[in-house]
């Protein structure tokens, strides 16, 4: 069975940076009794593919053993159909005793807790007293540290760096005597997560109480269920959608159908993740009672109203502003060019380059279109800043190729504060505007204005009858964080403590 990871995955094209603006947070996907779970995943996970871009891994089972593949990189490079039909046939085992075919979870990852290692690749596989269990996370444990010490203390080995063993530890400790262990381990999180569990038996997700992170149900033509982290993984797998998981809800997946039960009540203050509709979530996905795309729109129609400029034409920030710069252009009547385009055919890599390769990198991930924009005064939308090294870039490269003025718009407020539950922002003093108001990070970039959209105006956008503003963690923006976070998180706290 594929238990090993692969070796001849093509390398990428880099993209010489000295950091990321924003990293992505992790992708997840279940799936119980349909006929190919494994390639059902492997749809789903490529769906859920901007959500990860680190690793990515399926496990089935055959109602015994669980069968696990995982590797660093894309999943289109991760996955064969050799593999596939592997962890299928796994799953088809259970046919011969009568039953349908089992389940699989499948994951793609981008590190928030735990360091980039092949080790920390999930789903993880571990066991607990009614046998194997795999385990997918999208999210942030912010008591991760001190659970993993008091499982230390009772005897447990761990073999990671990630929050995520921490979670599957802490399920097989409760297993010895509690009824309901899983139920009982997720009672002692702190933070963002959003769960798929694969047993023998079952496909099990879970949502953290304070409904952080996005999880939706979805119901293929055959009768059984999947889950997936957004709605766009729904279409791509033919599953219509059915409802989001509920904060402090399991929902279980089994041959039984689907069941629901509570390990914990919904939290006094919810703290939904305004940043997925800001930039990570798909613009087809519909999340917290919106669509992406028409919610990005209307951002921009906001930022236009809060926001002016006299300019000649409204140019997006590839991809990310696109929607925002379409609501942009739409209120203030000015029309919209696409001026700059992106290379789709770049990937990523850590490695820290010279001044002089930053610039060529940027140069190949975007190309200007001077005959558009020289001499023209442009209104340029992008959904945040982070660092400001990228975006520094980027204006300048406008400025080379003929751009008379540059008017910076931001569908975001400023990212003053550090974010623990589940975006990899960098430290305060990385973010360009820690400390600095707006008039010091417009000298900074190099543009002639820059404007960003109030904390007011972005939640009044995202608030709905069924999910008001208030239900929103806007953190990240105001420093308001919905739970206590006692001392400093960082990407490698857990292997501090190892």
């Amino acid at each position: 069975m594929p238990t090993q990871p692969r070796h001849d995955t093509p390398l990428a094209l880099p993209v010489l940076s000295d950091g990321p603006e924003a990293r992505e947070k992790c992708g997840i996907f279940g799936v119980w009794g349909a006929p190919s779970p494994a390639r059902l995943a492997y749809f789903g996970l490529m769906a859920l593919q901007h959500r990860g871009q680190e690793s990515a891994g399926i496990v089935t089972t055959d109602g015994e053993k669980h069968h696990r593949h995982v590797d660093m990189g894309l999943v289109a490079h991760i996955f064969s159909a050799a593999t596939l039909n592997a962890l299928d046939e796994a799953a088809h085992a259970r046919t011969k005793t009568g039953k349908p075919p089992g389940g699989a979870i499948g994951h793609n990852r981008y590190s928030t807790t735990g360091a980039s290692l092949l080790a920390n690749a999930q789903p993880f596989v571990g066991y607990y007293k009614g046998g194997p269990i795999a385990i997918g996370h999208n999210g942030n444990v912010v008591n991760a540290a001190e659970l993993r010490r008091e499982l230390e203390e009772a005897g447990h080995a761990f073999s990671t760096t990630s929050d995520t063993e921490v979670i599957l530890q802490l399920v097989a400790a409760s297993s010895a005597d509690a009824t309901d262990a899983l139920g009982a381990a997720m009672a002692k999180l702190r933070g963002a997560f959003s769960l798929v569990f694969l047993f023998n038996d079952r496909v099990e997700a879970v949502r953290d109480p304070w409904g952080w992170r996005p999880l939706s149900i979805g119901k293929l033509p055959d009768g059984s269920h999947v889950i997936a982290s957004e709605t766009i993984a729904l279409d791509v797998v033919g599953a219509t959608y059915v409802r989001e998981v509920e904060p402090g809800e399991v929902v279980t997946l089994s041959d039984k159908g689907m069941a629901s039960r509570r390990y914990a009540e919904p939290a006094k203050r919810l703290a939904h993740c305004v940043f997925e509709h800001v930039y990570f979530a798909s613009p087809a996905s519909r999340l917290f009672g919106r669509n992406v795309e028409l919610t990005r729109e209307k951002l921009g129609e906001r930022l236009a109203l809060e926001a002016p400029a006299v300019v000649d034409m409204v140019v997006p920030m590839p991809d990310s502003g696109r929607s925002a710069a379409t609501g942009y252009a739409r209120a203030s009547k000015i029309p919209y060019r696409e001026a700059i385009i992106p290379n789709r055919y770049v990937g990523r890599t850590f490695i820290k380059p010279s001044n002089e390769e930053r610039q060529a990198a940027v140069r190949l991930k975007l190309s200007i279109i001077g005959e558009i924009i020289a001499g023209k005064k442009l209104v340029v939308v992008d959904d945040s800043i982070v660092r400001g090294t990228t975006t520094r870039a980027k204006m300048d490269q406008l400025r080379a190729a003929g751009a008379k003025e540059i008017h910076l718009r931001i569908s975001s407020p400023p990212i003053r504060h550090p974010c623990y539950f589940g975006i990899d922002f960098p430290h305060p003093d990385q973010l360009i505007a820690h400390g600095r108001d707006e008039e010091e990070i417009r000298a900074h970039l190099g543009v002639d204005s820059l404007r960003y959209l109030s904390v007011e105006g972005l939640l009044e956008v995202v608030g709905s009858p069924t999910v008001p503003s208030s239900a929103y963690c806007s953190a990240c923006f105001s420093g308001d964080y919905p739970i206590t976070v006692n001392g400093e998180l960082t990407k490698d706290v857990l292997a501090k403590n190892c």
